[in-house]
């Protein structure tokens, strides 16, 4: 057993008894308890007799060189019981009388921000358009299977939101806005693996995502809290300078709900944007990141990230990639790798074509995908139109200028796409070089491809920049630049295209208040434990709000 030792950090805990060790091993030892053990034993100079148990609490993988290692911090237990869990419990309390908060929106934002305002004792209720993360399942297999679009069930719309079928990715850089380990421990106190505590990179999967989310539904559910499904908000109850709840419609009934309201609706809920506007409610347009799904054949991937033709092997995962060029003055970059995983369609209404990648929690599918983006600031907006499109100067400059671009693309790529489901698409090393692909690669893409020159249709200011950061990422990883790998248009639903201004300190409105405009639909988070945060964020906000306006 091949083991390479570095110096060792202890940190000492409670009268010595728990001590943390680093070990850099091979991915062999690193996939066995039992070689783990005898490591620390034979290696680290721990005693066997002493050792109550271990516990694996940080996980990375150096692929820098042709050697793979695999970084561990070893939590063990010398001469006392090891804990049970690895993860930290909380206790919800019963909060059926307590005062009220309505959450729009059931998705990451939504879900933590209910779970907080049980945590602080209020009454969430919580109302979402789409349908329970189960029944939402047959609506995307609809999409695959008959080219049809629920424009309220979908793979943004419903209980989970649009990162219940993305893959389950739990990275995030938003640390300092609050506690990622908190965010991570509810997850495993609903389901999940606990090694998410441990992943440099952690995800929980596609197909054990659900479970969890249904089992915070019923946490909310147990403690007094409500959740309403195929429930919309149709507007805001506004007095004054107040909003004092909402209105939402439910098989064709109105009904009225009282409270601040948390709105959590998700970066594609377009329609709540054009309220808002139509309200004169100050939003803004935000960039976003746009352009296409990159699609390999996941042994290809494998053998590039781990230096070796034979792949991964036995005891690596499916390898990931991450990649950031400049070119033109915006930034290019990877988004949502997902490796062993595939392409699906995400559209949202009619006349929409747009990807997404999701991968299970196995990640052993044939083909690892992964956005390929190039950063658009509002500004650049007028820059996408040529004189076959044109946009009237008023839209140009209003705050839905971002929104009605991503419609714009949306709305080519389904043209090209055959005005269905099917999505256009091109060889990766065709579309660098300019050229229609005559036959397509197989996908992971279940609606089907058409060969399409996206490289002529796409707004240029797109397609050169992604052509530059193409190149520059087969310079650096040698095999990545090829036409075994598919480019699958169009890519638009990274981020929000608009921003619902808040208060940086309250997070209300920055007029209204009891409006706490929250997660990746506000603007204000990138991903699932980002909105999470922001969730917990909210609800904190909304307690202090009632707190103030009742004393």
């Amino acid at each position: 057993m091949r083991i390479v030792k570095r110096p060792i950090v202890k940190f000492l805990y409670l009268c010595a008894m728990i001590q943390d060790f680093q070990l850099r091993v091979l991915p062999q030892v690193a996939a066995s308890d039992a070689a783990i053990r005898t490591c620390l034993v034979e290696e680290q100079g721990v005693s066997g007799r002493q050792l109550q148990g271990f516990r694996v609490i940080r996980r990375s993988i150096d692929a820098r060189q042709r050697q793979v290692f695999v970084n561990l911090t070893v939590r063990c237990w010398l001469d006392e019981p090891m804990a049970e869990e690895a993860f930290q419990r909380i206790d919800y309390p019963n909060v059926e009388d307590r005062p009220q908060v309505i959450v729009i929106g059931a998705g990451p934002g939504g879900l933590f921000a209910a779970l907080r305002l049980i945590e602080l004792g209020l009454r969430p209720i919580v109302v979402e358009r789409g349908k329970d993360v189960h029944e939402r399942k047959k609506d995307l297999a609809r999409i695959s299977r008959e080219h049809t679009v629920d424009p309220e069930s979908n793979y943004s719309f419903g209980e989970g939101g649009a990162g219940a079928y993305s893959d389950g990715k739990l990275y995030t850089r938003s640390k300092k806005r609050g506690s990622v380990e908190k965010i991570l421990n509810v997850f495993c106190q609903h389901g999940a693996q606990t090694t998410i505590l441990a992943d440099a990179h952690p995800h929980i999967g596609t197909d054990r995502l659900p479970r969890v989310i249904e089992n915070m539904r019923n946490t909310i559910i147990r403690c007094g809290g409500e959740v309403h499904f195929q429930t919309k908000m149709t507007d805001l109850i506004i007095e004054g300078s107040r909003v004092v709840g909402c209105l939402c419609s439910c098989a064709a009934e109105t009904t009225e709900l009282h409270g601040p309201v948390i709105l959590a609706t998700g970066h594609s809920a377009r329609d709540v944007y054009r309220l808002l506007a139509a309200r004169n409610i100050e939003i803004e347009a935000k960039g976003i990141a746009v352009g296409l799904r990159l699609e390999h054949p996941s042994a290809l991937i494998d053998q590039i990230q781990y230096h070796n033709r034979s792949g991964r092997g036995k005891w690596l995962p499916a390898a990931e990639y991450a990649f950031v060029q400049q070119c033109g003055g915006r930034g290019v970059y990877s988004f949502c790798m997902c490796p062993g995983g595939f392409v699906v369609p995400a559209a949202t209404g009619p006349e929409q074509v747009v990807v997404n990648g999701m991968s299970p929690s196995h990640r052993n599918g044939r083909w690892s995908n992964s956005g390929m983006v190039v950063e658009i600031h509002a500004e650049d907006i007028s820059q996408m139109y040529d004189g076959r499109d044109t946009m009237d100067q008023e839209t140009l400059h209003s705050p839905l200028s971002t929104l009605h671009f991503q419609e714009h693309l949306e709305r080519l790529a389904w043209q090209q796409g055959g005005r269905r489901q099917t999505a256009p698409a091109q060889r990766m090393a065709d579309f660098v070089n300019g050229r229609l692909s005559y036959d397509l690669p197989e996908s992971s893409y279940a609606p089907g491809l058409v060969s399409s020159p996206l490289h002529f249709w796409m707004p240029k200011f797109i397609t050169e920049r992604l052509q530059e950061g193409f190149r520059a990422f087969g310079r650096k990883s040698h095999g990545f630049l090829t036409n075994e790998a598919t480019v699958i248009g169009v890519e638009t639903r990274t981020s929000a295209p608009v921003r619902i201004i808040r208060n940086g300190e309250t997070l209300q409105h920055i007029r209204l208040q009891g409006l706490y405009p929250c997660g990746e639909g506000a603007g204000y988070a990138g991903g699932i434990v980002s909105a999470a945060i922001d969730g917990e964020r909210c609800a904190e906000a909304a307690a202090a709000y009632l707190n103030h306006s009742t004393s």
